[in-house]
């Protein structure tokens, strides 16, 4: 038995749908193994999320059920890599289970972002709670603004007359 995806069928036409029914066939084939020809494992790409503020970056990336351990980051050349892998669950040959759906990605992941030279990389800190990777990298003190007061013109010129 075969689960696949329920998917409403409008006869009226529209464009958008058709464009998202071509866009679900070419992600499925590759997906499955058409063009890419790998099964689910290998390598894969945990989606991240990159923000700047006054003080600094904050990058998390989403690892669900990968450990602390699993993870590693290193900077090297002004380049930040996150490297991991997720072992899969199931086991070839097994008589009790019969898989329909099989999603998820397992394999080895590495990701690698080249930071700006504001980025004081003595006070890059990560922390890693609940499947949510986050590491914070601090702006170096030059790199953050600051306020330049206006002088008074001609007070200036009347100190360099006096």
């Amino acid at each position: 038995m075969s689960i696949t995806r329920y998917s409403v069928r409008n006869p009226s036409f529209s464009p958008l749908r058709d464009l998202e029914e071509v866009s679900n066939r070419l992600a499925r084939m590759f997906d499955e193994g058409g063009v890419s020809g790998g099964d689910r494992t290998g390598s894969w790409f945990p989606p991240v999320n990159v923000e700047e503020t006054a003080d600094g970056l904050r990058l998390t990336a989403e690892l669900p059920g990968i450990s602390r351990e699993d993870v590693s980051i290193d900077l090297e050349n002004n380049v930040l890599s996150i490297s991991g892998s997720k072992q899969e669950e199931r086991t070839e040959g097994d008589e009790e289970r019969r898989y329909h759906v099989w999603e998820r990605r397992y394999g080895s992941f590495q990701r690698g972002f080249t930071l700006p030279r504001t980025v004081q990389a003595d006070g890059i800190r990560a922390t890693f709670e609940n499947g949510v990777l986050e590491i914070n990298l601090p702006k170096a003190a030059e790199a953050k603004g600051r306020k330049i007061s206006i002088e008074d013109r001609s007070e200036g010129e009347a100190r360099l007359e006096g």
